[in-house]
């Protein structure tokens, strides 16, 4: 078997969207946007156009923070069959300015415990395996350990 038949057998990690970065060589998973060359507004996922500016100046992809505050969210009792309720999904804000959508995970579903504005930190975790057995790996939040 050559190298590259081995490299493509064996499982691989891959991301549920193309915004996530699993890192390389140790380097803990984070989140990139895309920020507007002329405006400096961040976005997920390619833009042709800035909706802020209206330019199509381009774009520069950007790492954000692992790091935020619960703004809002929604405690979810129903779902498609084999997700497992209840189950928290929140946006959380990010201090570069740009919220994400999420799932808010390790807290209990339970409005006493999810403040607004509770300080919150990205996780990452295997979600399923694809038909090719590569582990597909999804963002989470959760509450943020305190130092």
């Amino acid at each position: 078997m050559t190298n590259e038949t081995a490299e493509r057998s064996q499982p691989r990690q891959r991301p549920i969207v193309p915004f996530l970065r699993l890192g390389e060589g140790g380097e803990k998973p984070y989140l990139v946007a895309r920020k507007c060359k002329n405006c400096g507004a961040l976005y997920w996922g390619n833009r042709v156009a800035c909706a802020r500016c209206r330019q199509q100046s381009g774009f520069e992809e950007v790492r954000v923070s692992d790091r935020g505050t619960l703004w809002t969210y929604s405690i979810v009792h129903q779902s498609m069959p084999g997700i497992p309720v209840p189950y928290v999904a929140a946006i959380v804000d990010l201090p570069e300015g740009i919220s994400v959508r999420c799932t808010l995970v390790d807290v209990e579903p339970d409005p006493a415990k999810l403040p607004f504005g509770m300080p919150v930190e990205m996780v990452t975790r295997k979600v399923r395996e694809d038909k090719d057995g590569n582990e597909v790996i999804a963002f989470f939040f959760r509450p943020a350990a305190t130092s």
